[in-house]
């Protein structure tokens, strides 16, 4: 009764006094996480010597920032310091403002990222098994849209650059005037819309792991394929890649393929391939794709492979770089050019579950760092969890953001064993009941989109024959293949 008594008196719960007698807080617990994806040793970096944190441990605040659930950014940051504080006076410094911390991270996020995904690639590698795909490692690439606060830093950087000159020119003459119809203010609020500032996201992604492994980051109106396009050394020399009809193009095509990569794209009308051009042993299905602009430079045609695959519904055509059917059956690049679809629901998993679809940064450089640390966060749940999974393909990640940040609430409490973090990645798993279709047979906003045109195939003329094989032997003599 006594004990009761006193319990209740002082206000301590029965959960205090059950965390009390534990030895292992919540806080270890995302430590050890860390330490297991990270390794023990830190990056070969150095700051100055006035600095309040130290490299590894800045990156384990950042990293508690990016997992906490809290709406304000401010409010994430001071329960990552918290958690990080729990773990020993050296882990985070006892007082330092937002403004601090992300002046910190302005300067060094580019390195210690790098960094951390240098560690993160390699600890897919060791995973043979899911690492490859035969002889080739699959890999997804496609792009997306962050839309950001609506401030002056965040127009100047990310806004396109046509609206930004628009805008100026706008400011110069008069204020905005009123519309006099509908339809010029309905014109105004889809160019405001426009105007917007958005955030470029380019993402390479590992179809087996279904995790990323590389990204840029960029203005609006920045290409996919130009962001693409500086990933490229930073991918395996095996690379088997996966994308869409908007990564076309002679220049990235024989950029991959000089790097001993290989590709499976969809193409469509956009797309203009000669065929009996005469260069290489052609089998059914060789196709050559020599623009006249490549054609006029004397640089050699690309022989590839065009592969028709019908889903049921319609016809969709692929271009493929790897040319004997023996290592790629037209079933097989069929299969692996599905799997690129697992990049739209990581996306879906980043924008929604994860609620990183608007970021929440005022200005240019910090919403920077505030997608780069969310991303590297989101790929460190993952990544773990996984690979506490039996069947990592079963992965909720609703349930697994659910533990993480139950983990960061409890920072300071020990975890009893069915209520610790590795338990609670045990069971994120997907539910195993099969959902109804919702879809409605007679919705009055149904989109019917037209069907895929086959890209344009044209046979070589003679002209074009002889310039080819005249190319294609000069560069034979030198060393060189087309």
């Amino acid at each position: 009764m006594f004990l009761a008594r006193s319990r209740k008196d002082s206000g301590m719960s029965h959960r205090d006094t059950e965390c009390r007698s534990g030895s292992v807080t919540s806080a270890q617990e995302l430590l050890a996480v860390l330490r297991g994806l990270l390794g023990d040793a830190g990056p070969t970096l150095r700051f100055r010597d006035d600095c309040q944190f130290s490299p590894r441990g800045l990156i384990v605040v950042a990293l508690l920032w990016a997992w906490s659930g809290k709406c304000g950014l401010t409010e994430r940051l001071e329960q990552g310091l918290q958690t990080a504080r729990s773990l020993g006076r050296k882990s985070a410094p006892r007082s330092i403002s937002y403004q601090a911390f992300l002046k910190l991270l302005v300067r060094w996020t580019g390195p210690l990222g790098e960094w951390i995904r240098g560690c993160f690639q390699d600890r897919l590698r060791r995973e043979t098994s899911r690492y490859r795909h035969g002889k080739f490692v699959v890999m997804a690439a496609d792009g997306s849209k962050l839309r950001l606060a609506r401030t002056r830093s965040n127009e100047a950087y990310y806004a396109p650059r046509k609206s930004r000159r628009r805008k100026r020119r706008a400011t110069r003459k008069s204020t905005q005037r009123r519309a006099a119809s509908a339809a010029a203010r309905a014109r105004q609020a889809r160019e405001k819309k426009a105007d917007s500032p958005q955030m470029s996201l380019t993402l390479l992604f590992h179809a087996g792991w279904r995790l990323p492994w590389d990204w840029r980051l960029g203005p609006s109106d920045q290409s996919e394929r130009a962001q693409l396009r500086q990933m490229i050394p930073q991918l395996p020399a095996d690379t088997l890649l996966a994308a869409d009809c908007g990564f076309v193009g002679y220049e990235f095509w024989a950029e991959l393929l000089a790097g001993g990569r290989h590709f499976v794209i969809r193409v469509g009308g956009n797309v203009k391939l000669l065929k009996k051009l005469g260069v290489a042993r052609e089998r059914d299905g060789t196709v050559y794709l020599w623009p006249d602009k490549a054609a006029k430079r004397n640089q050699p045609p690309l022989v590839l492979r065009l592969v028709e695959v019908h889903d049921g519904r319609q016809s969709w055509f692929l271009v493929t770089s790897v040319l004997d059917p023996r290592d790629l059956t037209d079933q097989n690049l069929a299969q692996i050019y599905r799997t690129r679809w697992r990049l739209e629901v990581f996306f879906r998993h980043f924008k929604q579950t994860y609620g990183r679809s608007k970021l929440r940064s005022h200005k240019a450089e910090h919403a920077r760092c505030e997608a780069e640390w969310s991303l590297l966060g989101l790929w460190a749940m993952m990544l773990h969890t996984q690979l506490q999974l039996d069947d990592p393909d079963g992965l909720s990640v609703v349930k697994m953001l659910r533990a993480f940040r139950q983990s960061l609430d409890e920072h300071r409490c020990p975890m009893l064993p069915r209520d610790s973090l590795a338990d609670r990645l045990r069971r994120a798993v997907r539910d195993g009941y099969a959902r109804r279709d919702k879809r409605s047979r007679c919705h009055p906003r149904k989109k019917y989109e037209p069907e895929t045109k086959p890209p344009h195939v044209a046979a070589a003329t003679t002209s074009q024959r002889k310039q080819a094989q005249r190319i294609t032997s000069s560069l034979s003599s030198k060393g060189l293949t087309a």
